[in-house]
């Protein structure tokens, strides 16, 4: 799940991995204010962040440590308003899995949500 600290409390998660101040932020361009994770360029814009990709590989490998035992387990990616960051790192979590052949249900609660005013 990606969510927006901005918005509402963070969800209850197993994992919740705080993107706010680690990972790149697209809305830095004003041009890209209202793109949202979801857009190619914000994509790649927030995969180029240093650290993002051994982010990714450890929560894959907590699920799929729960998933072997039989367990469910919830992720949960925020940043400031939900729409960038968390958004790609709830969505390349969630590829991930799917390609262990893990099942996943991927939830964006805030990717539509209005943009947080700095």
């Amino acid at each position: 799940m990606s969510f927006g600290y901005g918005h509402a409390p963070a969800p209850e998660a197993d994992l919740t991995i705080d993107a706010r101040r680690l990972f790149r932020n697209r809305c830095d361009d004003p041009a890209m204010r209202h793109a949202t994770g979801l857009d190619a360029d914000v994509r790649d814009h927030v995969m180029a962040t240093p650290g993002i990709g051994s982010t990714i590989a450890a929560a894959i490998h907590y699920a799929i440590g729960l998933a072997s035992c039989g367990l469910d387990c919830t992720i949960a990616a925020g940043c400031a308003g939900g729409r960038r960051r968390s958004v790609v790192l709830a969505a390349e979590i969630a590829r991930g899995l799917r390609d262990c052949g893990v099942a996943v249900q991927l939830t964006h609660r805030d990717v539509h949500s209005p943009v947080i005013q700095a």
